[in-house]
């Protein structure tokens, strides 16, 4: 059996690689690591990518929603303080935000990119890796309960 030990990126097929490159970088803080073709790729600082944004052909469809395929790109910030302002920001910025939410092991908020991908930041709600995990396991735990971020 396979034993990955982390995703190393995500890519996503755009419809408008120039359109996509300036969300992702002016409004949601990812820098360019490397431009080559009909592909960019993106970083938040700490790994050569993180994200890779690919010009898709004008002939593809879009996904269909509620089929198969990506259902968001997660981002994770430090801390609830981080959280917050990252909420204003995109909210001064234009964005719309979709869904805040307490996951129980996370604190989220969603909203879409130019091309309609779903993406959530959030913070962990616990200290460490172990303590969510445990959260994660216990039956009683409470997800998806209402978020205030303003």
């Amino acid at each position: 059996m396979a034993n990955p030990i982390r995703v190393g990126h995500v890519a996503l097929r755009v419809g408008n690689l120039a359109e996509a490159a300036q969300f992702y970088t002016d409004v949601l803080g990812f820098q360019i690591s490397l431009q080559r073709g009909q592909a960019i790729f993106l970083t938040c600082g700490h790994v050569h990518h993180d994200l890779v944004l690919v010009q898709a052909s004008k002939a593809t469809p879009p996904m269909d929603k509620n089929g198969p395929g990506l259902a968001h790109l997660a981002l994770q910030v430090a801390n609830i303080d981080e959280l917050k302002a990252a909420h204003a920001e995109l909210k001064e910025s234009g964005v719309t935000i979709k869904l805040i939410v307490d996951h129980g092991v996370t604190s989220s908020f969603y909203f879409s990119d130019p091309d309609g991908n779903n993406v959530e930041f959030f913070c962990n709600n616990q200290e460490s890796s172990a303590e969510g995990l445990a959260v994660m396991l216990d039956p009683n735990t409470s997800i998806n309960e209402p978020l205030v971020l303003d």
